[in-house]
């Protein structure tokens, strides 16, 4: 049965990429992720566990929406009718970094981590994920209140969250 949002939301970032690497063993599924407001939040924290190697070979960090272009694959036109933070830009990063890896399983996130850059469409605090492989993608929008680096941190904790879920429901 999978977790709980609220069961994994209480554990600390450490525990919680231990035990996405132990489900990754288990399913012998790598995994990636593609970052933009988390500046590599989510790969620091995976490889922050001892053997992370077996099953995290690259992440990337694709700040510019150029960078989300050229090494992700991310349409321009996509960029300029969705903007950076959109389901459109994830879905096709996380894609695109799947794709790139080889790995089975992978995150993008895409926000405005603040204080400035937000709009009244995408307020501060707006991210959006995706979770999924390069053929198939679930998105969702998330609003986080705080600073600039309380919204990074609720962005890699969620990150991680969406890839142990995704994991565990295999089981």
């Amino acid at each position: 049965m999978p977790p709980s949002a609220a069961s994994l939301a209480n554990l600390d970032l450490t525990t919680l990429a231990e035990r996405l690497g132990r489900a990754c063993r288990t399913h012998g599924v790598g995994v990636t992720a593609a970052e933009s407001c988390t500046g590599g939040g989510v790969a620091s924290a995976i490889t922050a566990v001892a053997g992370s190697s077996d099953y995290f070979e690259v992440g990337y960090v694709t700040y510019s929406n150029a960078a989300k272009t050229r090494l992700l694959g991310v349409p321009e036109a996509v960029l300029a009718e969705h903007g950076a933070v959109s389901r459109e830009v994830v879905e096709a990063m996380v894609a695109g970094a799947c794709r790139d890896s080889g790995a089975g399983l992978g995150v993008a996130i895409s926000g405005v981590a603040g204080p400035g850059g937000g709009s009244p469409d995408k307020p501060v605090g707006t991210v959006w994920f995706a979770w999924g492989d390069a053929g198939h993608q679930q998105a969702e929008c998330r609003h986080f209140p705080g600073d600039r680096r309380a919204v990074r941190e609720r962005a890699v904790r969620e990150a991680l969250i969406g890839l142990l879920r995704l994991l565990e429901s295999r089981e």
